[in-house]
């Protein structure tokens, strides 16, 4: 995958806004947007009212904490399943 910082636009309110994202955060935002059944402007608007900085960071900070949950959640779910610390019973007759 490219790591080369690309220009992006979507229409926000009827205007065009840019911002810069590398191909990684692209593709993840595109995800993003498919898993929760919105467009990709209907995600882009919903992160935008909700930031500080500058739009391309907060789209950033927005898949970064998507992945983490992600991660934490399938850590958890792995953790419920793990059987490394089950009670051995084999001696037990």
């Amino acid at each position: 995958m490219d790591d080369t910082v690309r220009k992006r636009s979507v229409t926000i309110a009827g205007h065009r806004t840019s911002f810069s994202l590398e191909d990684a955060f692209w593709q993840e935002l595109l995800g993003l947007a498919e898993r929760r059944n919105k467009t990709l402007a209907e995600l882009v608007v919903e992160i935008d009212s909700a930031r500080d900085g500058n739009l391309s960071s907060a789209l950033r900070l927005y898949v970064l904490r998507d992945l983490q949950a992600r991660l934490a959640a399938a850590t958890h779910t792995n953790d419920a399943f793990d059987t490394s610390e089950t009670e051995d019973f084999s001696g037990i007759e």
